[in-house]
């Protein structure tokens, strides 16, 4: 019976061992990053002007991750802009390029 409980306690709580944690038996994970994240990072960085950030999060993703993030970034940020300014997207995202007609 109490071999059974041994088991239910290491599968409720993985990675412990004599009562010490994973963590104080193991060297630290790095965090993973998503690309959402990456991209956020990256664009903020980018209007800070702020290199070292930018190298930083181009580092968490592909690319091409990188790359598809930051497009999404820019199309969900441009239609909260329009739903903002009560226009449609294009008369928004051309007024943010400076493409606006006059």
């Amino acid at each position: 019976m109490t071999s059974m409980f041994g088991i239910l306690r290491r599968a409720v709580t993985p990675g412990r061992k004599d009562g010490l944690s994973a963590a104080s038996t193991r060297a630290p994970e790095r965090r993973q990053h998503n690309l959402f994240e990456a991209a956020a990072t990256f664009v903020a960085a980018s209007v800070e002007e702020d290199q070292d950030r930018m190298d930083e999060a181009s580092g968490w993703v592909s690319p091409e991750a990188l790359s598809f993030g930051v497009g999404e970034l820019a199309c969900r940020a441009v239609i909260a802009l329009a739903r903002e300014r009560d226009e449609s997207p294009e008369t928004v995202a051309r007024a943010l390029l400076g493409l606006a007609d006059d």
